[in-house]
């Protein structure tokens, strides 16, 4: 199942993509998209609905493919090559830190440059949603805990992140850098997370182009990993790590201001397409 949230921000509905690419209407059977329905007993109600015969919706805004998100772990320098263009040594544990929740954005919504920003920056990521709470979980399990799978950008503000006291969340949650979405993708119709591809675009430019198999630390490590450390719940977000291409990686480095466009995806998973836009008070 492709499900998803549209309508005006902060008032979404369900809803689901149907066979033939078209948006219906859920609100007849959920409320919304998010760790109730993401359980495996309401993904199972919600693949006994007859789709066909529910309402089409016509060219809505998307949001944020889950709701009720109770925390966004992201995963750094996960990807060998990206390692490498920033400088920075192959982690050999999973670099861990936390987005805001307040960054969550539609997958359509524009990325808005924050205040004092100079180096803001595009990350395509493969994200992973949460469906069972999730403590001290073995590697071999660990999928079974994924409810699915969705495109995210961790969109970064590098200064802030690398040259405001050395804290990657400060310059990892402003307003907008979460877009998550269009759709979640269960996890039956991604059979291996670790054979898809993904990729960018900057103004028409294709800037990150790999696949999740370059991965140092894969989705199975990671959720268990991250298990050890806290308790994941359902509705959680994962964000995998991008890989190579960003901006801070070109010499000389590369960054989005107002009026640049931004497009990104995942293998199946749906594209995000973003106008980029400048903070105002």
């Amino acid at each position: 199942m492709k499900l998803l949230r549209y309508g005006p921000a902060g008032a979404e509905k369900p809803g689901i993509l149907d066979n033939d690419g078209q948006i219906r209407d859920l609100s007849a059977h959920v409320s919304d998209i998010g760790p109730e329905q993401l359980s495996p007993e309401g993904l199972a109600r919600l693949r006994a609905v007859d789709v066909a015969g529910l309402p089409v919706v016509i060219d809505p805004r998307l949001g944020a493919c889950v709701a009720g998100v109770g925390k966004i772990v992201c995963i750094g320098l996960n990807y060998r090559k990206h390692a490498e263009e920033t400088g920075s040594k192959i982690p050999e544990e999973p670099i861990v830190f936390l987005k805001a929740t307040t960054s969550l954005n539609g997958p359509d919504d524009p990325i808005i440059v924050p205040y004092g920003s100079v180096k803001t920056d595009w990350e395509i990521e493969l994200g992973v949603v949460i469906g069972q709470r999730a403590t001290l979980i073995e590697e071999a399990s660990a999928l079974d805990y994924v409810a699915g799978y969705c495109t995210t950008n961790d969109v970064s503000e590098r200064h802030f992140q690398s040259h405001r006291g050395g804290q990657w969340t400060k310059g990892k949650s402003a307003d907008s850098f979460g877009p998550i979405g269009p759709w979640l993708v269960t996890s039956d119709e991604v059979p291996d997370p670790q054979q898809l591809d993904l990729w960018c675009d900057v103004n028409g430019e294709r800037l990150q182009s790999s696949s999740t198999a370059d991965m140092i630390f894969d989705v199975r490590f990671v959720v268990s990993y991250l298990s050890q450390f806290m308790t994941l719940m359902p509705g959680d977000v994962i964000m995998t790590g991008t890989p190579s291409g960003v901006g801070a990686g070109f010499k000389p480095q590369r960054f989005l201001k107002a009026g640049d466009h931004l497009r990104c995806g995942v293998t199946g998973l749906g594209e995000q397409s973003h106008a980029v836009i400048d903070f105002r008070r």
